[in-house]
């Protein structure tokens, strides 16, 4: 079976816009068949955007699978301060990416890497709306490196539904982290954040 976070290039193309509004702002989306929610800003990403603009963020940030791109792109449009970087495993989602940064006037840079296979830099923030159909043990790995790729003090802001596993994710980042909380809970999603610290480095 194909999924939207495998290289799913062989599949069919229909490639329709959508149009995004975002507190206050409009973007303009192209998406295609084979990539996660091709039809709307979905609810989990829309509820992270959210808690990203009520913190103050600043420096380089990691969009963590991101798809199309409205994480990434919304992030950049919003807090300009920012220097962000999108990737995903899937190349005709990072080529959509690229689409739609053209579309909404950001500079973001744009890269195909299966987790963190292709990232060597290190990040100020890292946001990630995880893969849930891929199953524990491969989001569990993308926290483990998404550790090792933050800089120190560097935050980790994770979206997941309570029933898909958010207790035992943030159980697992307090073990990964030596921290943990939940920031926001709306509607049945939680925002969870987790900081590398001194004694993360050190490891």
């Amino acid at each position: 079976m194909t999924h939207y976070f495998t290289d799913n290039r062989d599949l069919p193309s229909n490639e329709r816009e959508l149009r995004i509004s975002f507190l206050g702002r409009e973007y303009t989306f192209v998406t295609d068949i084979g990539v996660f929610s091709k039809n709307e800003l979905d609810e989990g990403s829309a509820i992270l955007l959210e808690a990203v603009q009520s913190l103050d963020i600043s420096g380089s940030v990691l969009d963590l699978g991101c798809g199309y791109g409205p994480i990434g792109i919304i992030t950049a449009s919003m807090t300009p301060q920012c220097q962000v970087t999108m990737s995903d495993v899937n190349p005709r989602a990072v080529e959509l990416a690229v689409k739609n940064c053209i579309h909404n006037g950001v500079q973001v840079q744009c890269l195909v890497s299966d987790g963190f296979e292709k990232i060597d830099n290190s990040f100020d923030v890292i946001l990630t709306n995880p893969p849930i159909r891929a199953g524990k043990r491969v989001i569990y790995r993308l926290f483990e490196d998404a550790c090792a790729h933050l800089n120190k003090e560097g935050v980790l802001l994770v979206v997941i539904r309570r029933k898909q596993g958010a207790e035992s994710a943030l159980a697992k980042l307090q073990e990964i982290f030596g921290n943990g909380e939940t920031i926001l809970r709306k509607r049945g999603y939680w925002i969870l954040k987790a900081v590398r610290t001194d004694t993360d480095i050190d490891k």
